[in-house]
């Protein structure tokens, strides 16, 4: 009972941060940016900045598209972030050219995430079959469906976890380069920071919520073995 509990708790602040990080990223979409840099500009100059040459800064169409590829080496900009001249821009920009710094200095929490990746994606494809799978049937089949589906889950939630550091991090170096180089000011540096911070917390809910489900599966196996 307290686990469904939890999770209700959990889907309910998921809702609420993903609601207010999307209303914290319009209003700083449209606070522009005093030096007039756009998203694109921002993330070459960073990534020159760092002696990274080999990066390509590319436009991914859609709106909250933006991530760093490290299989080929790009930084993928929505529209709004690539072409925008706001703090949001600036900060986001600046957050996925973080990751290119971690990539490039071999940042140990990304090496680890990136060796889940694999993985974690077949993992993906057959984990929800397995718990659905294994909830409806019973006997000893429904119990090692269920266990191979929870040992899945248990990747699916250490990745999330890894997921952690490795954002912080890369919102850490996006913050102080910006501000070193005085490209956000005053105001622009507390939006900046404000948009990366409720990112984060997207992050952060995400994984609370990977953990409650998976010991909910975790408590119903065991629950079952005990019959």
């Amino acid at each position: 009972m307290l686990l469904y509990i939890i999770g209700i708790i959990l889907m309910v602040v998921s809702l609420i941060v993903q609601a207010r990080f999307r209303s914290k990223s319009k209003k700083y979409a449209q606070s522009a940016l005093r030096n007039g840099m756009s998203g694109a500009e921002i993330a070459r100059k960073m990534l020159s900045d760092n002696g990274i040459y080999d990066v390509q800064v590319l436009h991914n169409p859609g709106q909250l598209t933006d991530h760093y590829n490290p299989t080929d080496k790009t930084v993928n900009l929505s529209d709004e972030v690539f072409h925008g001249r706001s703090t949001l821009a600036a900060a986001v920009a600046a957050h996925e050219c973080g990751h290119a710094v971690q990539h490039a200095e071999a940042y140990n929490w990304l090496e680890f995430r990136s060796t889940m990746v694999g993985p974690v994606s077949v993992s993906s494809r057959y984990l929800i079959f397995l718990l659905i799978g294994g909830v409806i049937l019973g006997g000893a089949l429904g119990q090692t469906l269920l266990l191979i589906g929870i040992g899945l889950f248990t990747l699916t939630t250490l990745f999330a976890f890894v997921t952690l550091p490795v954002e912080f991090d890369a919102s850490r170096r996006a913050m102080a380069w910006l501000s070193t180089k005085g490209l956000v000011v005053g105001q622009e540096e507390t939006e900046s920071r404000d948009a990366l911070n409720w990112a984060a917390m997207t992050y952060v809910v995400a994984a609370l919520s990977s953990l409650a489900t998976l010991l909910y599966y975790i408590s119903l196996f065991m629950g079952r073995s005990d019959d």
